[in-house]
């Protein structure tokens, strides 16, 4: 066979798990019944993630918390799901940009839905944007990256690319009406677009007393209020 003509196959991805027979709880799609593939690995490090365990090696033996699979594995078990939506999330996805492009083409080719949670720092190839998922993204304010620098949480080159990919939907996490103006300053510097604000929180009482304090704000900049269903539903619980 012909070196140029040679199928390089897709390296395994480091996932953290799957899970089906749940919904997606955030964003546009809110209420959509989903399953889920959780990846490995991030390129933050926010205080408050409700996903530490992807990522932090001071509290979690990552090893243990995550297994490599194929992507012609997880494109079988995604298939095998009565639900159409599939949502690859993490950690941070588009640090295995090779194979995360793999799985969604093959999703795609399937007639599958595809969201890509991403915290909105690593720009998406060409070829993943041409694959046609929709790009869930999640830059970090200053009170939940609190931690990092801005210039580490938010990539001005990055966040222009999504917004001009046409496939992305905007969400941010606060804490306080407050930092709604800082959602509007990135919206205006970065043409943002298909916002959502949903509150902080891991608990029902906690998210819910978030979305009162928030409804008006959010009403008057004209953004959708979110929530996060399946913390409604099941509270923290792990795999819903």
């Amino acid at each position: 066979m012909n070196a140029s003509t040679t199928t390089v196959k897709p390296k395994p991805l480091r996932i953290s798990e799957t899970f089906a027979g749940t919904f997606q709880g955030e964003g546009v799609s809110t209420g959509v019944p989903a399953c889920f593939i959780r990846l490995m690995l991030c390129n933050l490090e926010c205080g408050d993630c409700d996903t530490p365990y992807t990522w932090d090696a001071r509290r979690f033996d990552l090893r243990k918390e995550s297994r490599y699979e194929s992507v012609d594995t997880l494109l079988a078990w995604a298939l095998a799901q009565p639900e159409n939506l599939v949502v690859l999330t993490g950690g941070e996805p588009l640090l295995q940009m090779p194979s995360l492009t793999a799985l969604v083409k093959g999703l795609r080719a399937a007639g599958r839905e595809v969201e890509i949670e991403t915290n909105g720092t690593i720009a998406p190839t060409a070829e993943l944007v041409a694959a046609g998922p929709h790009f869930n993204v999640s830059p970090k304010l200053s009170g939940f990256g609190a931690t990092m620098s801005e210039t580490r949480r938010l990539r001005p080159d990055v966040l222009r690319a999504f917004a001009a990919s046409g496939l992305a939907r905007f969400k941010f996490v606060v804490s306080a009406p407050a930092e709604l103006a800082e959602i509007a300053a990135l919206e205006e510097a970065y043409g943002l677009s298909h916002i959502t604000v949903m509150p902080e929180g891991t608990t029902a009482e906690k998210v819910l007393a978030g979305m009162r304090s928030l409804e008006e704000p959010v009403r008057a900049r004209g953004y959708r209020l979110g929530t996060r269903l399946h913390v409604l539903l099941w509270g923290d619980e792990r795999g819903r």
